[in-house]
């Protein structure tokens, strides 16, 4: 039986993971869940897989998910309540789901304190990727991939040693705007970018789907992941999202992990890894799917992907800055502040701005997020 923490729990890859845990009740017990708040889902649940812990962003909420839960569970909140979920007693794995830079303490805990993380907040990677892969190292815990690319290159690589390798290359859906000439991407609204061609996610990663900064995130994700050269990494634009990302090797050979668009599928692989679990997801029917087809991503319309490999290549605390930059300049245009292609404008300005340093704990990394999301929000008023 494996004991699973899962932050984030109310959001699409929390979901997921609590479908899987269903299907597999011999295998996973949960015991504690966090929510930003959506407590009347968090409270069904919790009913549902009666865990320790849970814990809400804000103390209001708390007071209410308490009162409706009884005292059966602990209930907690805030930042303090996130790493106590994160690094509970009892707890075997934590799956960080958390949207955004938020995520990055409770998984630095989680890490701290011994577990293993399932980790599908990119944003833990792409602003303190040293930080943490130095603490992976330090307390010999497993960090094992949910995203479907990297989950994907975790499974072409196993078996095959890191002197033969050649290049990964990330595949991207696209998004809902390939086709959109400059000027059209200039008339695009909220409810058009949320209309995602092939995958069920939150509105925050939809949204950097459609702009591209989601596989420029990744880009940087696989660079710390895989420790590999940035000069090593490629992106290819794959509209059917049959292949979920692939590996070159010196021979010439390049081994790729094929799937139906399914968050379970990665979900299932790391929950069960070293081993796999019986499939619960669909099964792959190429002869239906018929094509499958590939571009190079244009990074003249979709330039959030070339600010990421800029980002990289600068170091220190600029990931980190291009990450608090976008996550605000995604809020403002999901309420219509801004326009469309007003997002890669924002984040370049701020960018511009920062003048980046070496980081050497978590707080250096909070405080260039916090000075970007300074810099971003007088953009949006202005």
């Amino acid at each position: 039986m494996k004991n699973i923490s899962i932050l984030g729990c109310t959001g699409s890859i929390g979901v997921n993971t609590l479908d899987v845990a269903r299907r597999f009740p011999d295998r996973f017990r949960v015991l504690a869940l966090s929510c930003g708040a959506n407590v009347d889902l968090l409270e069904a649940q919790a009913r549902e897989f009666n865990p320790k812990v849970v814990t809400v962003r804000d103390k209001k909420d708390a007071a209410t998910i308490k009162k409706r839960l009884g005292n059966g569970v602990r209930v907690l909140h805030g930042v303090e309540g996130l790493v106590e979920a994160a690094s509970l007693d009892g707890v075997d794995m934590v799956v960080s789901s958390i949207v955004g830079a938020a995520g990055l303490i409770p998984t630095m805990a989680a890490i701290e304190s011994g577990k293993d993380v399932a980790l599908a907040n990119k944003e833990t990677l792409v602003c303190a990727g040293s930080l943490v892969m130095d603490a992976v190292k330090r307390h010999g815990v497993r960090l094992l991939p949910v995203d479907s690319e990297h989950s994907a290159i975790f499974q072409s690589l196993k078996g095959h040693r890191k002197m033969d390798l050649v290049r990964l290359t990330l595949t991207a859906s696209g998004g809902p705007f390939q086709e959109y000439s400059a000027e059209k991407l200039k008339t695009v609204k909220p409810a058009d970018a949320l209309k995602h061609p092939n995958w069920e996610m939150g509105k925050k990663i939809t949204i950097d789907s459609a702009t591209l900064m989601n596989k420029g995130l990744e880009v940087i994700e696989a660079k710390w992941l895989f420790d590999v050269e940035l000069d090593r990494i490629s992106v290819l634009v794959h509209p059917q999202s049959i292949i979920h990302s692939m590996v070159e090797f010196i021979d010439g050979s390049v081994i790729a992990q094929l799937g139906v668009p399914d968050m379970r599928g990665p979900i299932s692989y790391a929950l069960g890894y070293p081993g796999r679990l019986q499939k619960n997801i669909p099964g792959l029917d190429l002869a239906k799917v018929a094509r499958l087809t590939f571009k190079a991503p244009d990074m003249e319309k979709f330039p959030c992907l070339s600010f990421a490999f800029d980002a990289l290549k600068a170091g220190g605390t600029m990931p980190a800055v291009l990450n608090a930059a976008n996550e605000v300049a995604v809020q403002a245009f999901l309420e219509e502040k801004i326009g469309f292609t007003d997002i890669p404008a924002m984040i370049r300005k701020v960018m511009d701005l920062h003048s980046p340093w070496e980081p050497k704990s978590v707080d250096d990394i909070v405080s260039a997020d916090r000075w970007a999301r300074i810099a971003a929000i007088k953009l949006v008023k202005k």
